[in-house]
């Protein structure tokens, strides 16, 4: 015993032992359960071929739902079995540098063991036993406890109605408890009758699907309209012709209200942005007159304060982006105080020179950027909360990151008009803005709340671009994409106004997103800078002009 023993390599007594553990953990019921369906499962290892149904039958019956992930593994020819015990195990991942392969057990599933390619013998499967498969890896999802994967598996079938797939189907609906998953299971069995020789019921079955904007369902329709070489439609009965082509134009009236819909989100989308990008600058524009060319590096400083975050935090990305807006305020607020107090409060009076100042502090902005992060772009993770869409149909989606970029700008929009109309500082700055002088007569200290201004609108351009660090990539460039527009998103609202800036945004990036599949997105942005050229003819303060006398001037 004990020679035999030493025989046993180290590797393998260790395995052994694990298995051990692993089955002794488990409760009794589903210990015995494993253990019938593996001795029925190593049939998979000796018998033919052709005896190979009857076994799939006989574990079905056995085992019920359990026996999913082997019949998938099955399909998807990652189902192995051991050598030297006959144990059939799923392959979970390759390694491409050796041969090993790292694997489960096909009924307990618990412990991930490595074996090389040698160890393990792949359980043949054909063409006879991949339908055979399907048919039950069908039947158990249709049947399964969880409503998700019956519906996904309602879904599925959507794509594959063969007769053995309706009858599925026609079993199902008899036994079916949800809603939805119902109304999926006509859908299909509607699609399934379009197959049908019953002109009647095809027709009803037409009548059905009108509306209805799932892909399959429109494709299985414009199949019944098309037409030959000479230019007869291919199907005989017209009345069957025309309820198609009927139904088909109700659901593209359909799908083009979604796309109205998903067009207006895409603007409101856009004009969230350029509401981030242009607030900052609409304070500092109205308070000080001062054009800040240096903005949009400000706003590319608050994306790559977020890349630093994340960076210093790789293992906490759902809660990075949290983290990154109060340190992109105030990294961006710092150096806005700074460039005001170092260079702007010196060019008072000339906004030539300002101009210039601020473009030059700009390119060192920039040149600064590419010095400690290199010229290449890099690539902010989006936390998981943020990532995927929100399927409101199949003709409807609107993705998560926009939704929540919308929703996080009109509450910075509402935070910076609390601040104004509620705070001593929002007070100073309204009172400077309208008369400078009438405000330094009662005492207010005109060049502290002008670097207070300055360093507020910069803290929210850096704001601005956390946001853009979920939507594109971080480049030294990033700025210089959103400076025109939030000009143009100023001019159009009115300097100094936060109502006119949020009006404005939204207006222009409503319009952009219309123009775009016309014309293109170049010329979109010119027909935008042409429309604000012809607006402030008429009104060359904008939407919403300030209040006051010095404003009046």
């Amino acid at each position: 015993m004990f020679l035999a023993v030493n025989f046993i390599p180290r590797y393998q007594a260790f395995r052994w032992l694990f298995v051990f553990l692993v089955s002794f953990s488990m409760p009794m019921e589903a210990m015995c359960s494993s253990a019938g369906l593996a001795e029925i499962g190593k049939q998979l290892t000796r018998v033919k071929l052709s005896k190979v149904a009857h076994v799939l039958d006989e574990m079905e019956q056995q085992g019920g739902a359990e026996v999913l992930p082997l019949f998938e593994a099955m399909l998807a020819g990652s189902l192995y079995f051991v050598r030297t015990d006959k144990t059939l195990v799923i392959v979970v991942e390759r390694n491409p540098d050796d041969d090993s392969v790292v694997v489960s057990n096909a009924f307990i599933g618990k412990e991930h063991l490595s074996f090389t390619k040698a160890e393990l013998k792949k359980v043949r499967v054909n063409n006879k036993l991949r339908g055979i498969l399907r048919s039950k890896i069908a039947e158990l999802t249709l049947s399964s406890s969880d409503p998700v994967i019956r519906e996904l598996a309602v879904q599925n079938m959507l794509q594959n109605l063969d007769e053995e797939n309706i009858g599925l189907l026609s079993r199902a609906r008899l036994v079916e408890t949800s809603s939805a998953i119902l109304e999926k299971i006509d859908l299909a069995l509607s699609l399934g009758l379009l197959g049908s020789s019953d002109d009647e019921q095809r027709l009803v079955a037409i009548d059905s699907l009108r509306g209805v904007v799932e892909p399959v369902v429109r494709n299985r329709l414009q199949s019944l309209i098309e037409k030959d070489s000479q230019g007869k439609y291919l199907e005989q009965n017209k009345s069957i012709v025309y309820a198609s082509q009927s139904a088909l134009q109700q659901i593209d009236r359909k799908l083009s209200f979604y796309g109205f819909i998903e067009r207006v989100f895409f603007g409101f989308s856009l004009g969230s942005v350029l509401l981030l990008a242009a607030i900052g600058l609409s304070i500092t524009f109205g308070v000080m007159g001062v054009i800040n060319m240096a903005h949009g590096e400000l706003i590319m400083l608050g994306a790559y304060t977020t890349y630093v975050i994340q960076q210093q935090f790789p293992n906490h990305i759902e809660i990075s982006v949290f983290l990154a807006i109060p340190a992109a305020f105030v990294v961006c607020g710092l150096v806005g105080v700074a460039i005001e107090r170092g260079v702007i409060q010196f060019l008072k009076g000339r906004p030539l020179e300002t101009l210039l100042a601020t473009f030059g502090i700009s390119l060192i902005l920039q040149q600064t950027v590419r010095t400690i992060f290199s010229p290449l772009n890099r690539q902010v993770s989006t936390p998981d909360w943020m990532s995927g869409a929100l399927q409101i149909n199949p003709g409807l989606a609107i993705t998560y990151n926009r939704l929540y970029i919308f929703i996080f700008s009109l509450l910075v929009f509402f935070l910076l008009l609390l601040v104004m109309k509620k705070t001593a500082l929002g007070l100073y700055v309204r009172a400077v803005s309208q008369n400078r002088d009438m405000a330094m007569a009662l005492g207010i200290r005109s060049n502290w709340v002008d670097a207070m201004t300055f360093g507020l609108g910069s803290g929210i351009a850096g704001v601005a671009g956390v946001a853009l660090s979920q939507l594109t990539n971080v480049g030294p460039n990033l700025g210089q994409a959103y400076i025109i527009d939030s000009f143009m998103v100023v001019v159009f609202g009115g300097v100094g106004s936060l109502w006119g800036t949020l009006v404005a945004a939204f207006s222009l990036g409503i319009f952009s997103k219309f123009m775009e599949p016309v014309t293109g997105t170049v010329l979109a942005q010119i027909c935008v800078l042409v429309f604000i050229v012809l607006f402030i003819q008429k009104r060359p303060r904008g939407l919403f002009p300030q209040q006051g006398r010095a404003a009046e001037s």
